[in-house]
């Protein structure tokens, strides 16, 4: 079995940033909300998750979230195609997101991934 990342993405649209940053705690996106935890993505399943969950949508962001820091409120959980992926059981607190910014693409459509600054 592979090693367990120890960061994770979550995609945010602008808003969601936006008080992510005025708050410093984000507690969830609408199916956030409705599933009872927030929904992440590991590096290898964050371009199929933008692809089929935020499809045509401009203006999003990135946070790099530390997993360590929110220790046993992240479970991996079986999800599409029964991959496991990250949920943070709690609010995304500001201080364990390493870095943040919009979301871009190199030319060759690969995701650039924020950088701490």
């Amino acid at each position: 079995m592979s090693e367990t990342p120890q960061v994770a993405y979550k995609v945010l649209t602008a808003p969601q940033m936006a008080q992510l940053e005025a708050d410093a705690v984000f507690k969830g996106a609408p199916v956030d909300l409705a599933d009872g935890y927030i929904h992440l993505s590991t590096e290898a399943q964050l371009a199929e998750t933008i692809d089929k969950h935020f499809a045509g949508q401009d203006d999003l962001h990135l946070a790099t979230v530390d997993l360590a820091v929110l220790g046993d409120a992240v479970k991996w959980e079986p999800s599409r195609g029964g991959q496991l992926f990250p949920h943070i059981y709690a609010d995304l607190p500001l201080s364990a997101v390493l870095a943040y910014g919009p979301l871009r693409r190199d030319e060759q459509g690969a995701i650039v991934l924020p950088v701490a600054s």
